[in-house]
């Protein structure tokens, strides 16, 4: 499977992230930098460019738009997301993950354990979601998917 080489969020227009999400956001880039698997399917009898690809993740419109590029820079795809399928857990997430960093700073393991199983269970269903809305548009595996949920939350927070 090809991946993704480099990623970009245009969070130019929104409030500053918060010092958790900041870490939240290093953390997914950082991983899926890592290890990623991403590929465009073949749609009609187009041409698609094989990656490594680039990607620019934005939400205008009130869409979340991925603009896939290639390594040279050049147009690959360009697809929009309704963010309505995405609102609800993502508001989840941003709960339990409040619950999480509070968690952490007072109560005892086996409760923040309880907590960070939770946040991963909501974490989950946020990129089969993902996964969900990318069919027929992009190949993802569950891990990749998880990073870029990830980083839908980040840019969500501000919009």
């Amino acid at each position: 499977m090809s991946h993704i080489s480099h990623i970009e969020l245009d969070d130019a227009n929104l409030p500053p992230p918060t010092p958790e999400i900041e870490q939240e956001r290093r953390v997914a880039m950082f991983d899926l930098m890592e290890e990623n698997s991403f590929t465009l399917p073949k749609r009609d009898d187009r041409l698609v460019p094989d990656g490594p690809y680039r990607v620019g993740l934005s939400i205008r419109d009130r869409r979340l738009v991925f603009d896939i590029r290639t390594e040279a820079n050049d147009p690959a795809a360009e697809f929009h997301l309704s963010l309505g399928p995405f609102r609800q857990v993502v508001k989840d997430y941003f709960a339990i993950c409040k619950s999480y960093f509070d968690a952490v700073k007072t109560l005892p393991t086996h409760q923040i354990e309880t907590i960070d199983m939770a946040r991963r269970g909501i974490h989950n269903e946020g990129a089969n979601i993902l996964m969900e809305r990318l069919e027929g548009k992009a190949q993802v595996d569950s891990d990749t998917a998880r990073r870029l949920f990830t980083l839908i939350c980040v840019l969500h927070f501000g919009g």
